[in-house]
């Protein structure tokens, strides 16, 4: 577990340094997406890495990486717009963001260890294109329980998913790190 901690801490790190540097560049203009609107985003995403994955081509030139390292910023980005208030407003004081952040991912690490218990590591033992597909999988979810207004019989809310999909591509970052 040690090593999984370590890459993991890496690799968030990794995804932690871009946002941050957006934010800097850009400021919070991130906060005007509505959930769904997130939720498309991160769909677009994964899509592209499934088509590259089947067709083996990639004429936009961003990699694979850059596009798990987004889905773990935008699925952070969707915790935060589930939870904080449209009053707070759309500029956001950066401090403050990195707070949203850094508690947000450890959530999802915190996460990622309980399960990683109870799985016993399994993620390692998947494709990478099985976890491309479980993200998508997730993300239908979501799409389902967005047009439902966020009412579940039985299943997890938004907030678990986009903490299953921020670990699932950490684990791709992670597997594709090793590959190289």
């Amino acid at each position: 577990m040690e090593k999984t901690l370590s890459q993991y801490d890496a690799e968030l790190n990794k995804c932690r340094d871009i946002f941050l540097k957006k934010t800097k560049d850009y400021g919070t203009a991130w906060r005007i997406m509505r959930p769904t609107s997130v939720t498309d985003q991160m769909y677009i995403k994964a899509e592209r890495v499934r088509i590259i994955e089947e067709t083996g081509e990639n004429k936009v030139g961003e990699s694979v990486d850059g596009e798990y390292m987004a889905l773990v910023n935008y699925g952070i980005m969707g915790i935060i717009q589930l939870e904080v208030s449209k009053d707070e407003g759309l500029d956001v004081e950066y401090g403050k963001v990195v707070g949203w952040y850094d508690q947000h991912a450890e959530k999802a690490r915190s996460l990622m260890i309980r399960k990683n218990h109870d799985y016993g590591e399994a993620w390692r033992n998947m494709r990478i294109s099985s976890i491309t597909d479980l993200i998508l999988q997730k993300l239908l979810r979501m799409k389902q329980i967005e047009d439902n207004e966020g009412q579940t019989i039985i299943s997890e809310g938004l907030d678990a998913n986009y903490l299953d999909i921020i670990n699932y591509a950490l684990f791709a970052l992670i597997r594709l790190e090793e590959k190289n």
